[in-house]
Parts: structure tokens; sequence; C-alpha cells
């Protein structure tokens, strides 16, 4: 099983152009050999506990088993003669000490535990250079540069982050996207601990390291999983073992910045407003309170959090089922709107917590909320009926059942699991369904949506669509979903999407025809060899099917 379930972009010039490689210093190795101790002293306790339990099973099975044998033994007992062996051979055994073969001496004396495979490293001698070690007679080679040269980000790159499952092995897959040259690449990975959910990514430092300027720029991201805690890892370093920070109840013990581990406790299922306590749906970061970031759980409730402090700032019960959108007003960076599986939307404003919010009620399921970054007071819903609601904030309903959205659209017969809004080009939308098709949609002022043309892009069913941030490349649109596949369309190569913003699109020269434009990762004979006959024919269908004005 190979699955995408969230992607999200990083602005142009936010990376660094050579990212560093994860050092494992001093600090790092106190933290692993204190888990590892915890972990052996564990295992020891649950050794003890199986010890003593099968000594007490053995004595009552003892206790009422007949031995009639026992008693009477006769001088050539073979019995006999094969304990005398043993005990001849574990004599000769023992000046050999073979119980304690793999101790360190400091072990077999009693001065203390070693933690295994670390326990020798504090004797080896480091160089800074290759070149200063005089055992390694082979010196630095000039293919390093080259692979330097290789992990180089260009400010003219983007990079793409994928939230992957591969074969329940779960992980961030950050990706280069290079527009000029239709090229997108894998640059790094990040291991995750569970199922990831939702990915956003950060514009300030936080964790260890990070600076105390009020302007400081980073580029980190955020990630939710199926655990109730949230893990914020920096982009610019590759290799790293651990997150900079976590928000939740893991962040006093597992973090790369705390202090002593402490042995894992029994964690509630209660909700509480401090940390969540299941799993982590949705997450959104404050462009203009850049030390904010939003998050919503499967437990019904919402969290604001400090990324300063990585503790939780306020925590909110609005909703009564999952909470598995959130949304940031652009225009009014403290009102945040969320949506949930009890099939209402609330729009909270964060300079009032204890107001009772404003509530919209829609047919089915909440699956996404955005808000319209070109109108300041509106916001789109979409739900797993495969509708989308435009609504207005300032005409809130007396109960969510009254509610009137200013239009409504059956964009899909199944539900619409990703949606986005263009953030350069007004009016612009993207839908992605289970259906396993994407639509790209035309919102005119006066009448509405209207479809420019619908795609099956062969991902599979579509769990992510998200259009660029920069102006240079805003007609391109991520998309991924059950397939494993990431693929960048340039919708600008569309005739349906030239046509509907003309006004948007550079203009051909004449005599020049435009080919459509789908960039994704090159795959191997094996890899291309594996996928099925039926996908490929559906996306092959996909592609011929007719575009509407």
């Amino acid at each position: 099983m190979s699955m995408i379930t969230a992607t999200t972009w990083v602005p142009r010039g936010h990376a660094a152009p050579f990212p560093n490689k994860y050092e494992f210093d001093e600090e790092e190795y106190n933290r692993i050999a204190e888990m590892a101790k915890l972990q052996l002293d564990d295992a020891k306790e649950d050794l003890a506990e199986a010890e003593e339990q099968n000594l007490e099973a053995s004595e009552e099975q003892m206790d009422t088993e007949e031995k009639p044998k026992s008693k009477k033994k006769s001088k050539g007992d073979k019995s006999n003669g094969a304990s005398e062996k043993d005990e001849d051979l574990d004599d000769d055994l023992k000046e050999y000490d073979l119980e304690h073969y793999d101790d360190d001496e400091e072990d077999r004396e009693g001065d203390g535990d070693t933690m295994g495979m670390f326990g020798n490293i504090k004797k080896l001698v480091y160089h800074e250079s290759n070149a200063d070690d005089p055992y390694i007679t082979l010196k630095d080679d000039p293919e390093d540069d080259e692979d330097r040269e290789e992990l180089q980000i260009l400010a003219t790159d983007n990079l793409v982050l994928a939230a992957r499952i591969d074969d329940e092995v779960a992980h961030l897959e950050v990706y280069v996207y290079e527009d000029e040259a239709d090229n997108l690449y894998v640059h790094h990975d990040i291991m995750l601990p569970a199922i990831p959910l939702a990915v956003e990514w950060l514009d300030v430092p936080v964790g260890k390291g990070a600076s105390s300027v009020e302007n400081a720029k980073g580029n980190y991201v955020a990630i939710g999983t199926m655990d109730p805690d949230i893990e914020l890892w920096d982009l610019d370093t590759i290799d790293c073992m651990y997150p900079n920070a976590i928000l939740g109840e893991g962040n006093s013990s597992n973090t790369k910045n705390s202090t002593t581990p402490k042995k894992k406790k029994k964690k509630s299922k209660k909700p509480n407003d401090t940390h969540h306590v299941d799993a982590v749906l949705s997450l959104a970061a404050n462009r203009s309170h850049r030390n904010l970031l939003a998050s919503s759980s499967a437990d019904t409730t919402l969290k604001l959090w400090d990324l300063s402090t990585t503790t939780c700032a306020h925590s909110y019960t609005h909703h009564t089922d999952k909470v598995c959108t959130l949304a940031w007003n652009p225009n009014t960076p403290t009102v945040l709107l969320s949506g949930s599986y009890d099939r209402t939307v609330v729009a909270s404003d964060m300079r009032a917590p204890t107001a009772t919010p404003p509530r919209w009620g829609v047919e089915s399921d909440v699956e996404t909320v955005k808000w319209d970054p070109h109108a300041e007071h509106t916001f789109y819903v979409t739900t797993e009926s495969g509708m989308v609601h435009y609504f207005d904030a300032r005409v809130a309903p007396s109960t969510p059942a009254k509610s009137k959205p200013l239009w409504t659209l059956q964009a899909h017969e199944d539900a619409v699991a990703s949606f986005d809004v263009n953030p350069v080009i007004p009016g612009f939308l993207a839908t992605g369904s289970a259906d396993k098709t994407v639509k790209l949609w035309n919102v005119h002022p006066e009448t509405g949506p209207s479809m420019v043309v619908s795609r099956d892009v062969g991902v599979g069913k579509v769990f992510a669509t998200s259009f660029a941030p920069d102006a240079e490349v805003g007609f391109r649109l991520a998309v991924a979903g059950s397939q494993g596949a990431v693929q960048i369309w340039d919708t600008s190569t569309n005739a349906g999407v030239r046509r509907a913003f003309a006004s948007r699109v550079a203009p051909l020269k004449e005599g020049v025809e435009v080919k459509e434009r789908m960039v994704g990762v090159a795959e191997s004979d094996s890899d291309s060899e594996s996928g099925s006959d039926e996908e490929d024919e559906g996306a092959q269908d996909g592609w011929e099917s007719m575009d509407e004005d």
C-alpha cells in the first residue's frame, strides 16, 4: 500500500541553499543513552515478572502432578550419571565466564552498566576533517562537492511537502520542483511515528536553536498524525533523528531539547486544555501572528499553540464531533474557521474566547473549509456528499438549520476530499474527490461557478489539491492521492483554462502550439511495470475527456 494523505507548498526563497546535515553531538548522545537505559530497565522488569510468573506456574504444576518414581532411584540410574556429567561440564566452563563474555571490563568489575552499542562511543577520537585523521589514507574526494551541489536548492525552486504511507511506514517527503526544467524529485525525507494526516509549513524557527529575534525567519513543518502529538521539524536539516519540538503531552519527555526522559504513563483519552488526546486532523499557521498555530483533533477540540513556548495557549470546544478542518482568515487574522463531522462550521474570534461564535450548518459531514483570499468576509465549505457551499460570514443564521449560502454547487458525486482557492487568480478553484477526478472552476461574480475542465490525473482517489503560493507559478496545482504519486499540473497549458482566464495568462506567440504539461517524479522500470493496466486506462480516458468553456 502506498498513498499520500496531504501536501503543501513552501514559497520560493525560504529554503536554505545548502541544507545542513544532522550532527550527533554530546547532548544527543546523552539523551539516547538515557532513553536506552530506560528501555533496558523496563525490559529487565518485564523479564523478572515473566520469570516469577513461570516459576509460580511450575511450582503449582509440580504440586498437582503425581511423582511415584522420584523417591526411588537405583545406583545405576542414567539420569544421575547425566547430572554428574553436566556438573563436570559446568565446572570446566566456569573459568571462561561465558555469561559475561560480551561485557566490558568495567561491567565485569561491577563498576556500572554500559549501553551496548553506545558503550564505547566516548573512547573514540574525532577529527574535524578527514585530512587530520592519520588512519584515513583516502582523503576527501571531489565527488563530495558534486553531492553537495545535488542538495542545492535554488531561489527559483519550490519545495512541495507530501505526507506518505508506504506499507505501513510513514514519512514526509520533501520534493524540489524546478518549474523551468519541468523537474520534480525527492530531496530528502523524514521518518514519522504514525500515519500522517495534516501538514503545515511554518516560517518561524521553533525548538532548540530557535532565534529569539522577533522577525527571525525559518523553514519548518508541523505534522499531525494518528498520534495526539504534533511534531515540528526543521526542513533545512537532513538526516535528522528527532523533531525540533513536540506540541502535546510528549513535549516534556520526547523532544530533542528536553531534560531527562521519563517513563511513559498510560495516556488518558479525556479531552483537556493542555494537549490533544486523539488524532490530529488539521493544522493552520497564522501568517500575521507567526507564533500561533491552530490544530484540530478527533477529540472534538481546537487548540491554539504558542510556538515560542511550544505550549497550548487556549483550547476550544465549539463542536460535538471530530474537527477535521481549519482555516485562518487572511484579511482578519484573528478569526479562525473550523469544520466538523457534526455538520457545522464555526467562525471564532481569538480576541473573544468566551463569546458564542456564529455557526452554519450543511447537509453532511464537512470535509474542508477555506476563506476566499480575494473577499474579506466570504468562505467555502465542501462536504462528504460532493457539495461546495459559499457563505457570507456577516450573515450568520439564528440556528445552523437556517443557513443560507450565497450559492451551492454539486461539484462531485462523491466526497470533495480536497479543495483549494488560487491565491493569485480570483475566482479560480480546484476540487479533488474520491471519484479520482480533479475539477477546475471559474467563479463569476454575477452567475456563480462554472466548470472549466475535469481530469483524472492518475493519482487514484484525490486526497490533496493545492495551488502554488508564488505569482510566478500561480497556475501550478499539486495533486496527490491513493496511488502514492504527486503530480504538478501547469493548468495554464490547458486550453479551457487559457480561455477562462485569458486576462491572466501570458499570450502565445503566433503559430506556437501549447502542449498540456504535467510533471511527476520519474519512475523506474520496475515501478512502472507494477502499475495496473486498469489504472493506466483510467488515467488515459481522463486525459481524453473534452474541455468545457
